[in-house]
């Protein structure tokens, strides 16, 4: 196991560890000189670094998603976690171990498949329980469920997210769907297995997660529609208006169209099959939200553009005892203020607030007859990047 991991880093000390490379920028400095610019991880987190001297000799020797060796000082900067990296060279695959650098379920993917192939079995609708193994017993999409993420960053971002999501997804169906004496709890079951299947195909996980070409074109609702008229062409005895109900619920589970849902659901298990994923995707996201930056100062984690708010750090609140690391005051000597990086990478590396809530930064006003559309696309990026 490699050490540190970026969990284990304390401000003010040297650094020397293999990262991976999840973005990298060459910038200029006021001086017109280069700068690195990068967002480091390994399987614990991701830590913004940048690197101010002697760039030109080393910015062309790696790339984004090589591994790298580097050396350097951990700070707090501005309340916010940064790296400054003193030397980096390239380190081969063969050097370090994939399962240090690409952050994984807590759970055993093997337990968890066969977790999944228990609830399954349990399905007494025969049609349904025919569809699911047609899926299940692919070797191809088999390998791909066991370790896709659920998404590329917003909730369960991690190898085997997505069959951690699905999981509590069929728990909370079990627990939900006996509620209310209308639900057939195998079609909702059904629909939760399938609803994210077209995942496997639009995301890239082999090292990074990032979109693939058929997910970019095509995306992952529409991936599963193709998937699914695959599979049923092996079941020709399957009901078509069983398959009209399956179809609706892949189709439907974003909840509305401004969220990038073809159509809305219209019969109950497909409506609740919407409010159940995005419940347990929104809790996800807040644990991750809460769980990022421990080092950083404060009772609020910074802003969640995807939940559209700050999270308290309820431990912290409840426990006020507990010290946190006083930030650096300044960056190293003799290196300039580190700029201010607007990507998903560094926001995601904000920090909590000092002491109170602080909103967010307004937008500016858009026009009276732009507001609403604006409000919906905005809705509507956040939620198909779930």
């Amino acid at each position: 196991m490699k050490t540190p991991l970026v969990s284990d880093l304390k401000p003010n000390e040297p650094v020397t560890a293999l990262f991976l490379v999840q973005a990298k920028e060459i910038r200029q400095k006021r001086t017109g000189e280069p700068y690195l610019s990068m967002t480091l991880s390994d399987r614990s987190g991701e830590l913004d670094a940048k690197m101010w001297d002697n760039v030109t000799e080393v910015m062309d020797t790696f790339e984004r998603d090589d591994f790298v060796k580097v050396k350097g000082l951990f700070q707090l900067y501005n309340n916010r976690p940064q790296f400054t990296i003193h030397k980096i060279r390239p380190v081969r695959d063969h050097e370090v171990d994939f399962s240090d650098f690409f952050p994984a379920s807590a759970r055993d993917a093997a337990e968890m498949w066969a977790e999944l192939r228990r609830i399954v079995s349990g399905i007494s609708n025969t049609h349904l329980r025919a569809l699911l193994n047609a899926f299940l017993d692919d070797p191809e999409i088999a390998a791909r469920y066991r370790i896709a993420p659920a998404a590329k960053t917003i909730h369960h971002a991690f190898r085997s997210g997505l069959l951690e999501h699905v999981l509590s997804l069929c728990g909370l169906a079990k627990v939900v769907g006996p509620h209310y004496p209308n639900i057939d709890t195998d079609l909702l079951l059904t629909g939760v297995v399938l609803h994210d299947i077209g995942k496997i195909q639009e995301l890239t996980y082999e090292r990074g997660f990032a979109y693939s070409t058929e997910g970019q074109l095509i995306g992952h609702i529409s991936l599963a529609m193709r998937m699914m008229a695959d599979k049923l062409q092996a079941l020709p005895g399957f009901p078509p208006a069983l398959r009209n109900l399956v179809e609706h619920m892949i189709l439907s589970h974003h909840g509305l169209l401004e969220y990038g849902s073809p159509k809305v659901p219209s019969f109950p298990e497909a409506l609740l099959l919407h409010h159940l994923d995005d419940m347990d995707s929104k809790m996800e996201n807040m644990r991750a939200l809460v769980a990022r930056d421990p080092q950083a100062e404060g009772l609020f984690t910074g802003y969640s553009s995807s939940l559209a708010r700050v999270a308290l750090r309820k431990e912290r609140y409840l426990n006020p005892a507990e010290s946190c690391p006083a930030p650096s005051s300044a960056p190293e000597a003799g290196l300039p203020p580190a700029p201010v990086v607007h990507s998903v990478a560094a926001s995601q590396m904000n920090s909590g607030i000092a002491s109170a809530v602080v909103a967010p930064p307004k937008p500016k006003p858009a026009p009276a007859s732009d507001s609403l559309f604006g409000e919906k696309l905005s809705l509507a990026l956040n939620f198909d990047r779930k």
